[in-house]
């Protein structure tokens, strides 16, 4: 039996979370069907693809090396399908694109890239970089996005958004009918719906994978995001360091206290800036009739629906001073809780935080 290797590249915020999750739960019974998502000592494929791009990440770089190797040879010791997904492989520079497709030869390759509408993927990216110790406006990173080059992309959105650079520095090489995208579809679509397009994507029956995944790579409102931008400020300059902050505030204080409040008012683009991203998007669809890769989708799904006109544009950096408030506090309540669960704090701790309070106010 031969080896055919689907290499999922991205991009963020396209549903990955849930996609890894579930092809992680469904292992054994996938590979009853000659399918395999190999997974080493960690749950997941991001250190093997962090070392791939070689790029800092919080300080784990160092950490992650010879993971793209052990990944790699946990997938030749395979015949059948293997599925490779990480959404930061989509920054790959051409040569570490080389390296990966060298280190496949002798499989059959296949490129698999979901794509989701910039009128979503914009504030979805913006709140995302929040999460990972940014403090930058909405309005600083739209024009970022707008001034910045799509064809030798600079910024991570671009780097990892912009289909036709990602795609042309992937494929090359490969036919047109292996290299697949697979579009998010828009909302209203049955909620099963992107799930079934990545099982089209990867030869798969979905009944292959029976077991519903739960995890997903949640979102919070403009007032969670407005609260997180200002606490990363003031935790940046107590001296929190990468480790405690993902399992703390990303993790504790983002996933699983403020991404649950009810009734957070979502981050959109503003109206004036729909025009420009329907101009990309028809870009977009011109290049990808022009490539001939394999849609799995529509390519309308990647047209921003504008907003009702009559409805209210909520400007992300200005949400209402009462709604912080509250989640802040329960942002409060939720680390008192986890503090509470802890040891008393030793001499040496206590210290440690009384330095940091220091440096907050300026002594």
């Amino acid at each position: 039996m031969t080896r055919r290797v689907y290499l999922h590249i991205g991009a963020p915020k396209t549903g990955t979370t849930y996609l890894q999750e579930r092809l992680a739960l469904n292992k054994a019974a996938l590979g009853r069907h000659h399918v395999h998502y190999p997974l080493g000592l960690h749950s997941s494929q991001f250190r093997a693809a962090l070392d791939l791009i070689d790029m800092p990440w919080g300080g784990q770089r160092e950490d992650v090396r010879g993971e793209w190797d052990n990944l790699i040879g946990r997938v030749r010791r395979h015949n059948g399908s293997v599925i490779i997904s990480h959404e930061i492989l989509a920054a790959a520079t051409p040569a570490q694109v080389k390296r990966a497709m060298a280190d496949l030869e002798g499989s059959e390759v296949h490129l698999v890239y979901s794509a989701r509408d910039l009128g979503r993927q914009i504030p979805a990216e913006w709140q995302e970089g929040a999460k990972h110790q940014r403090s930058r406006s909405f309005a600083r990173f739209l024009t970022q996005v707008q001034s910045s080059s799509r064809s030798r992309p600079d910024l991570w959105f671009w780097r990892v958004q912009g289909l036709p650079d990602v795609l042309s520095r992937w494929s090359g090489g490969l036919p047109p009918e292996r290299v697949h995208l697979v579009t998010v579809p828009q909302p209203g679509a049955p909620r099963d719906e992107l799930w079934r397009r990545y099982c089209r994507a990867f030869g798969i029956d979905p009944a292959w994978a029976p077991e519903e995944a739960s995890r997903e790579n949640v979102s919070i409102g403009t007032a969670e995001t407005a609260l997180l931008r200002r606490f990363n400020r003031r935790v940046k300059k107590a001296g929190l360091d990468s480790e405690q902050y993902r399992a703390l505030v990303r993790e504790l204080m983002v996933h699983q206290t403020l991404a649950q409040r009810p009734g957070m008012v979502k981050a959109t683009l503003p109206p004036p800036a729909y025009p420009w991203a329907q101009e990309i998007a028809a870009e977009w669809a011109d290049w990808i009739e022009g490539s001939g890769v394999d849609v799995i989708g529509d390519v309308a799904d990647l047209r921003p629906v504008p907003p009702d006109e009559k409805e209210h544009w909520h400007d992300p950096d200005s949400p209402r001073n009462a709604r912080m408030v509250d989640a802040a506090l329960d942002a409060l309540v939720a680390m008192t809780l986890e503090a509470a669960k802890r040891p008393d704090p030793s001499e040496q701790i206590t210290a440690r935080l009384g330095r940091a309070a220091r440096r907050l106010r300026g002594q």
